[in-house]
């Protein structure tokens, strides 16, 4: 018979045995907020961009470096200043310094040992100018991380938008492919009730049957095309890439006036390239005028406060006047350095001279992109009414061969490809208008805007 320790234990290896399982059960089925997946969304342009600015790790990392660029520019500020310091040290001689007396005799002038504090302060009055364009590169180092953000801004809302209309587009895909597996399946049912009654031979049944296959095989692709497009977007988003997400459908058409050397004024005037590379110019200035520096001399002032003596805390002795301070005026010239300060200068004259020439082209450049964008713009408008033209004529080809076939003065080959052709220009007609909107959203980011 057990004890009741033994049925205590009992008990509680009963109970630790179904607790745990039912832990980890409920623990699966509920998981910790840390865990949990993300909510679904339907997202709307701008906020898909408002969200990828607000969470990216690349812009994150560009953020980081506007404020260590400011951190580098209050460096540069303090050299302006003062400067404090101090020294203390101890110093042991062999034996004591003497003086020689014409009374006859040393006379000593040392001890064997001595203390000395120096508290300094070092002011610079004149670098040849080398602290104002230390300062003011600095300054420009701001102004460079902050184009670099802007630049990666831009990128990154471009990137927002392709993600965006590539889900739109996939989406039609998809209800296309269906449309097309739920007609096929229609079609197939027709022609078996055609064979059972002898109207048309086995070959017109299997030809459908295939041509369903197919499509149902084109929907799956079509399906996984959609997921991949979601995970694409997630990522840009900085989401996790399995959650579930929806974006508002824009499928209207809103033509675009084009004004090509308005286009690429504004480019000019606004892409992130061109101020990136004004202000890579004006640092090239600055360092130039760093390298001049060194014709000139260095002037800086001191002051001292010193104390000695032959105790730790130098409070003077015979041989130690203490306290006492001095003051200090010093002029610095290196004047003769072989020509490299000249070297020196013509190096940096030539980076300006490399960055005038890459200015150049950039521009030339921008404008090509500006001319390729507006192209790409005038194309997709022009599709649009092509495609949704071939889709009303797909649409009447489909009628005529089906409303054929039911009479029986056409082969189940001609609807069946009839239907393919539909299915073509409606997918043709939807990706027109999304890649009109792209190439806004190219036009846009040609022009140094989002």
């Amino acid at each position: 018979m057990p004890t009741l320790h033994g049925e205590r234990h009992m008990n509680y290896r009963f109970s630790l045995r179904f607790t745990i399982p039912l832990f980890f059960l409920a623990w699966i089925l509920n998981p910790t907020p840390g865990f949990a997946e993300e909510e679904k969304r339907i997202y709307t342009l701008q906020e898909s961009i408002a969200e990828a600015i607000a969470k990216n790790w690349t812009l994150g990392a560009k953020g980081e470096r506007i404020e260590q660029a400011t951190l580098v520019k209050e460096q540069a500020r303090t050299e302006f200043l003062p400067k404090f310091s101090t020294t203390y040290g101890y110093i042991r001689r062999e034996e004591e310094l003497t003086f020689k007396s014409g009374l006859g005799g040393d006379i000593p002038i040392t001890t064997l040992e001595s203390f000395e504090s120096r508290t300094t302060v070092r002011q610079p009055v004149f670098t040849g100018f080398a602290l104002l364009s230390s300062f003011e590169l600095a300054k420009l180092g701001i102004d460079r991380s902050q184009m670099d953000f802007e630049l990666e801004k831009l990128d990154l809302a471009l990137r927002v938008k392709e993600a965006y209309f590539n889900i739109l587009i996939a989406d039609k895909a998809v209800e296309v492919a269906e449309k097309d597996v739920e007609f096929r399946k229609s079609n197939l049912k027709v022609a078996r009730s055609f064979y059972d009654v002898g109207m048309i031979p086995i070959n017109d049944v299997l030809r459908a049957e295939v041509e369903l296959a197919d499509s149902q095989q084109s929907l799956v692709s079509a399906r996984n095309t959609a997921k991949l497009s979601r995970s694409a977007f997630n990522t840009v988003l900085s989401r996790s890439i399995n959650a579930d997400v929806d974006v508002e459908d824009i499928l209207t058409y809103e033509p675009e006036l084009v004004d090509f050397d308005g286009y690429v004024e504004k480019a000019l005037a606004d892409r992130p390239e061109i101020k990136l590379i004004n202000i890579n110019i004006l640092q090239s200035d600055q360092e130039t005028r760093l390298a001049k520096s060194k014709y000139y001399p260095e002037i800086a002032v001191s002051w001292e406060y010193i104390r000695e003596g032959e105790d730790p805390d130098v409070s003077g002795d015979d041989f130690h006047q203490d306290p006492r301070w001095q003051a200090t005026a010093a002029l610095s010239w290196t004047f003769w350095e072989w020509g490299k300060t000249r070297y020196a200068v013509k190096e940096k004259e030539s980076v300006k001279r490399e960055l005038m020439q890459l200015k150049m082209a950039l521009e030339e450049s921008i404008q090509l992109e500006t001319k390729d964008a507006v192209l790409r713009l005038e194309n997709a408008a022009e599709n649009i009414p092509t495609t949704q033209k071939a889709v009303e004529q797909a649409e009447e080809n489909l009628r005529v061969n089906e409303e054929r076939y039911k009479a029986q003065v056409s082969t189940i080959t001609e609807v069946l490809d009839a239907q393919t052709l539909l299915s073509r220009a409606r997918v043709n007609y939807f990706r027109a208008l999304y890649n009109h909107q792209l190439a806004k959203a190219s036009l846009k980011r040609a022009l140094g805007t989002y």
